[in-house]
């Protein structure tokens, strides 16, 4: 390999959402678009005129880092849990996040640009699927007339494990969730956090999520949620106010 073919790239900012651990995170952005997250930049990368003309757009790209999934090496094939786990497909033709350079890809819509945060400018955005504490690598304008394409066929990824979940959230546990999380809490869970290989109606689960643990089980169709606990030593950076 030449310099030339060789690149190093850092981060330019960090995504700060409700999700200190990867287990609930949605498969891909944009199915729970009343996920909030931020993107706060780098200090060298606040520049206000880097901004300029941002606002014009609805939603973004965002380049960044399966930084909890980093490996030496790589593999052709993966296993994608949609599948059950028990099905290889070439890494390429999948979105795992072992990848030769584990980067990943997602489209989240551009809520509102503060320019006047304390680490601003600072972008809120909807429908991120991001692990607190991400690295972004660059932030792209989405252009619907180009990077929409409603005709174009999905392969497996179209074959989703069943519907969403009906979720059975008692009021007296509900009480105990932040009120700005508790619908974005109620669609992660219907959307069904477990793995696509684990059906045991007995085994209960615990999801993380803006500075509680949720633990719940399900059977057939229904989410339960069974118990809701402060989350100790949460990693949460910061927390959106609704």
């Amino acid at each position: 390999m030449t310099m030339a073919e060789e690149a190093v790239i850092r981060p330019i900012a960090h995504i700060r959402s409700d999700f200190p651990q990867k287990f609930g995170i949605p498969r891909q952005s944009g199915l729970i678009d009343s996920l909030r997250a931020r993107v706060v930049f780098l200090p060298e990368y606040r520049e206000p005129e880097a901004f300029r003309g941002l606002e014009e757009y609805s939603h973004l790209w965002l380049i960044w880092q399966f930084s909890q999934a980093r490996r030496e090496g790589w593999s052709p094939t993966v296993r994608p849990p949609r599948l059950g786990g028990n099905v290889r497909k070439g890494v390429f033709a999948t979105r795992s996040p072992f990848r030769p350079n584990s980067l990943g890809l997602s489209s989240v819509r551009l809520l509102e640009v503060l320019p006047e945060a304390p680490e601003g400018p600072v972008l809120v955005v909807g429908g991120a699927d991001l692990l607190d504490g991400t690295p972004i690598y660059d932030v792209k304008p989405y252009l619907p007339y180009t990077d929409s394409h409603p005709e174009a066929s999905g392969g497996f990824a179209l074959q989703e494990r069943g519907d969403i979940l009906a979720v059975d959230f008692p009021p007296e546990l509900l009480e105990r969730v932040p009120p700005h999380l508790r619908e974005p809490l109620a669609a992660v869970l219907a959307q069904d956090p477990r793995p696509g290989y684990q059906e045991d109606p007995e085994r209960i689960y615990g999801l993380a999520f803006g500075g509680v643990e949720v633990r719940f089980r399900v059977a057939g169709e229904k989410l339960a949620v069974v118990e809701v606990s402060p989350l100790i030593s949460s990693a949460i950076h910061s927390k959106l106010d609704g």
